[in-house]
């Protein structure tokens, strides 16, 4: 039962197949037994989950069925704040942090019935590397590739059966690097789609919070679940949240599909080339119409992501920056200095660009309907690859290529599973969309999951 997509156990829970405290018996079981070993949460809330499974076992046999939410296990990234429970951000300095709200998504995902199983591993701040005091979450799929970073701890937990759904963030790749590392579906939402209200900072105009699932479906009703305006965050975009799930099954007959092939085969490896090849052959099959283009360059945004990061971070962590210096990693200490050591004009310079890019960006959304490209260039790279990062700057450019570009634009994007590796490891592909159009990716994403089965294999079994 544990890798029942959240659609499939929110059926039967609805029926009362199953029951809610069964569920989350079974799932505190797994997180007890393997735990242990893949280190994906931070925290688990085990007697506050059961309460809540109680409770909407009894809400759900009197009839007051809240939605296909109620009563599934879901996990979030331990940057969200849970009132009364301690929220960490991946950091030593805030181990003791105990909010005394819950964040805006920890809120609806709690006022649409979803039993709050625990907080979820992350990389110091939700930036590149794990504070040297944290073990790292470990791929399930093998121990010695990257489980993605910064939203580590979700990627694994949801790939490993230990929750049937998560919340990650996105900052310059952050829920699309776990999902494509460990086989998941994931949603970086618009910028603005979903509050950031209640939420750790990395950089704040860069910074997405979206759901990571095991299908284009289950995210799209998570998504739902957590979208829209809210009085406590002003970014929150007022822009009225459609149904996801009640598109999902239009299919993608007619919709143009753009793709840049220099761009999607300049540096990528073999295995990611054939993998893409392969997802835009099941879409055209499927009715869709591929479309040649040329994309804009990003280079200088990739660039130019790093100085913004940087300067933002300086300042969402001014109340502990350099009081509390010493309680820093290196890495995230490092990124902090250069934001304080950034000019004025270049941040000016920077803006910009940024500006300049997202216009150039949507303009393509006038002749197509979704972009497809790679996730990164290189088919799961190992943890000793990625332990070189910081001595191999085009590494890092190249990790962010297709990434860190729309977290600059804020357009939306799904990453969907796509084939695996000749070492049996996933590979995955994203689909991108007009600004505020996550219903399209929805569609497009449960289409290509309707006659491929990338996204139904498991680690574990």
């Amino acid at each position: 039962m544990h890798y029942l997509e959240l659609t499939e156990l929110a059926a039967r829970i609805r029926t009362r197949q199953v029951s809610p405290v069964a569920v989350l018996r079974a799932q505190l079981d797994r997180i007890r037994a393997l735990d242990g070993a893949l280190h994906s949460y931070a925290l688990v809330m085990a007697d506050a989950a059961m309460a809540q499974a109680e409770a909407a076992q009894t809400e759900i046999a009197a009839g007051r069925y809240r939605g296909p939410l109620h009563g599934v296990p879901i996990a979030v990234k331990d940057l969200c704040f849970t009132a009364g429970f301690a929220t960490a951000g991946g950091m030593a300095i805030h181990k003791h942090h105990i909010p005394a709200e819950d964040a805006t998504v920890v809120r609806r995902l709690k006022e649409a019935g979803a039993v709050l199983l625990g907080k979820l591993q992350l990389t110091e701040g939700a930036y590149s590397d794990h504070h040297p005091s944290i073990t790292p979450p470990r791929n399930p799929w093998h121990a010695d590739h990257w489980p993605g970073m910064s939203s580590s701890g979700s990627g694994v937990a949801t790939a490993a059966g230990l929750c049937y759904g998560s919340l990650g963030s996105d900052t310059g790749g952050s829920i699309r690097f776990p999902c494509a590392a460990n086989g998941l579906t994931g949603i970086k939402p618009s910028w603005g789609r979903v509050s950031r209200h209640g939420v750790f900072e990395l950089a704040a105009s860069l910074d997405h919070v979206g759901p990571m699932a095991r299908s284009a479906l289950d995210a799209g009703m998570l998504l739902g679940a957590i979208a829209g305006s809210d009085e406590n965050d002003p970014t929150a975009a007022r822009d009225p949240v459609p149904d996801y799930l009640a598109t999902a099954d239009h299919g993608v007959r007619g919709l143009r599909i753009g793709i840049d092939a220099a761009w999607n085969g300049n540096g990528v490896d073999p295995a990611t080339q054939a993998m893409l090849k392969s997802g835009a052959e099941t879409l055209r099959a499927l009715g869709a119409r591929l479309v040649d283009l040329r994309f804009p360059d990003v280079t200088q945004a990739v660039a130019d992501w790093f100085a913004l990061c940087a300067v933002e971070a300086a300042v969402a962590h001014e109340a502990t920056w350099p009081s509390r210096k010493d309680a820093y990693g290196p890495v995230l200490a490092s990124v902090i200095e250069s934001g304080h050591a950034a000019s004025g004009t270049g941040f000016q310079k920077i803006q910009l660009r940024r500006m300049a890019l997202r216009g150039r960006v949507s303009a393509l959304f006038a002749g197509i309907d979704l972009l497809l490209i790679p996730v990164h260039p290189f088919a799961s790279p190992t943890v000793a690859t990625m332990q070189t990062l910081g001595e191999t700057p085009t590494l890092v450019s190249a990790l962010l290529r297709y990434t860190a570009p729309f977290d600059m634009t804020g357009h939306p994007t799904i990453t969907l599973p796509g084939g695996f590796t000749d070492a049996g490891m996933p590979l995955a592909f994203q689909l991108v969309a007009a600004h505020m159009d996550e219903a399209t990716l929805v569609r497009a994403g449960t289409a290509f999951q309707g006659v491929t089965a990338w996204h139904r294999r498991h680690p574990l079994d």
